[in-house]
């Protein structure tokens, strides 16, 4: 079996920025196990695989480890490769996945996602995580990922993780969001996942769906802009919506495309 596959990279319109995302095409639902080996052997962060359904598509994301229940750079990168290479005209795409129907529209070269929000409330943090943290959050919060809270930028550019110690605990789906007031940006976050392939995601849109409402009630504002501070680094224009929903914006550019030779029998 032969699928088409497109390797982009998310929230930038730089070569080898952003986050690297796989996004490949289904004609037939495979199994799970074949979505899983799929993204494995890509060995990105994450890979979406598409099915188109009437007017809409049908969207997975897969890690190398797990199937998530959400993911922002891929499905941004699934936007652009629909957009690009099946249907230039439209103005915008609306993805059926676990986690409802997610709509992306076309902005000029940006792409605007309509996600879900989770307000983060104040948590505890499990003892093997923070022990891990090299610099100690000011406060803790919880929605799907750990929302971990710093007094400066600096904290978070600097900030190490103990991985053996950071290991010890599985969040399933969700992950680590370290944040804080940036100088050039509203604000700057990384995002790591204990006991995942990839540490250190290169940019996290889902995790952003808690930043958003985070911080728009801190500043008072709805529209800001967002700096992922990882190796790779990411943009993000970001908007605060209505009924508990947020607009997560950014760039993409095209690395590859190629075909994918899978064997069925």
């Amino acid at each position: 079996m032969q699928l088409e596959y497109y390797h982009v990279d998310s929230f930038t319109t730089e070569q080898f920025k952003g986050n690297p995302a796989g996004v490949c095409l289904l004609k037939e639902d495979l199994p799970d196990a074949v979505l899983l080996g799929i993204a494995r052997e890509n060995g990105l962060a994450e890979t979406a695989f598409l099915k188109k359904s009437g007017n809409n598509y049908g969207i997975r994301w897969f890690t190398p480890d797990i199937e998530m229940d959400l993911c922002g750079h891929a499905t941004l990168a699934s936007a652009y490769v629909i957009k690009k290479f099946f249907e230039p005209e439209s103005t915008r795409v609306l993805f059926t996945s676990a986690s409802g129907e997610l709509a992306v529209t076309f902005d000029g070269q940006l792409l605007r996602m309509d996600f879900p929000g989770r307000m983060p409330v104040p948590a505890g943090l499990p003892e093997e995580i923070f022990g891990s943290l090299s610099i100690k959050p000011a406060a803790v919060y919880k929605s799907r990922d750990y929302v971990l809270l710093y007094e400066s930028e600096d904290d978070v550019r600097n900030l190490t993780v103990d991985r053996i110690m950071f290991d010890k605990v599985n969040l399933g789906p969700g992950g680590v969001c370290v944040t804080a007031e940036g100088r050039s940006f509203d604000f700057v976050s990384r995002f790591f996942t204990p006991q995942s392939t990839i540490l250190e995601d290169p940019v996290t849109g889902s995790a952003h769906c808690s930043l958003i409402p985070f911080w728009s009630e801190r500043f008072g504002k709805r529209k800001m802009t967002a700096q992922q501070l990882s190796e790779r680094s990411g943009i993000l224009y970001c908007e605060n919506g209505q009924n508990e929903r947020v607009v997560i914006a950014g760039n993409a550019r095209l690395y590859s495309r190629g075909v994918l030779e899978i064997d069925m029998q």
